[in-house]
């Protein structure tokens, strides 16, 4: 397995300089395909979300836990969600 990253779009790099590459949902079974093996062929058919539909929020430092294992973990704190 591994996780794909690249420069982190504006408004997350406070957070981080670097940001996981999302793939457009419409995307996904042609990234998970075992047939497609040439890079070139793989990079015609995905497609990566736009950053701007990205949302993020500050969560409780819990989450930095990987034992603590709560939906309440990811419930936005002091001011809610950023579109």
């Amino acid at each position: 397995m591994a996780i794909l990253t690249e420069p982190a779009a504006p408004k997350l790099r406070p957070i981080h300089d670097r940001q996981p590459v999302v793939l457009d949902p419409e995307s996904r079974y042609d990234w998970m395909n075992p047939e497609l093996v040439e890079r070139a062929e793989i990079k015609r058919v995905t497609r990566r979300l736009d950053p701007d539909r990205l949302a993020s929020w500050p969560v409780t430092a819990r989450m930095n836990r990987p034992d603590y294992n709560d939906l309440s973990i990811i419930e936005p704190i002091g001011g809610g969600a950023e579109a």
